[in-house]
């Protein structure tokens, strides 16, 4: 039963996480004013805080951990990899041409990590 909720939790916060950054990635290519609204800035914060406890909480549930698993360990390292291109994308990244290929990048990286997740597999294109 645990298992489920937390499932059900973390999955969901996946779906949130990518809707919002897709959504904040078509307000960066806009130059729109929204991405500066107090909501826009809080909520991922929040949505990701949920994701990455409900990660934590799954993992210890079902007994996986990163530096054992190699799936897991390439899902973190991976995730590592999104939220640096996500922050150029939405924040740091000096002209629109570097927003954009890192945004383009963090979303190839989100299927990536989703792939991982579905297949438990660190190189899911081959198993």
């Amino acid at each position: 039963m645990l298992y489920l909720a937390l499932k059900t939790i973390h999955v969901s916060c996946v779906a949130l996480t990518i809707s919002l950054f897709l959504l904040r990635g078509f307000w960066m290519l806009q130059d729109s004013a929204r991405l500066q609204q107090r909501w826009v800035k809080t909520l991922p914060h929040v949505i990701d805080a949920t994701l990455l406890t409900s990660a934590i909480l799954l993992a210890w549930t079902l007994g996986q951990y990163p530096g054992v698993h190699a799936w897991l360990t390439a899902k973190v390292l991976a995730l590592l990899v999104y939220i640096g291109l996500g922050t150029v994308a939405i924040k740091r990244g000096k002209t629109k041409r570097i927003k954009v290929a890192a945004w383009l990048g963090a979303i190839m990286v989100f299927g990536y990590i989703v792939s991982v997740a579905l297949t438990r597999q660190p190189l899911p294109w081959l198993g």
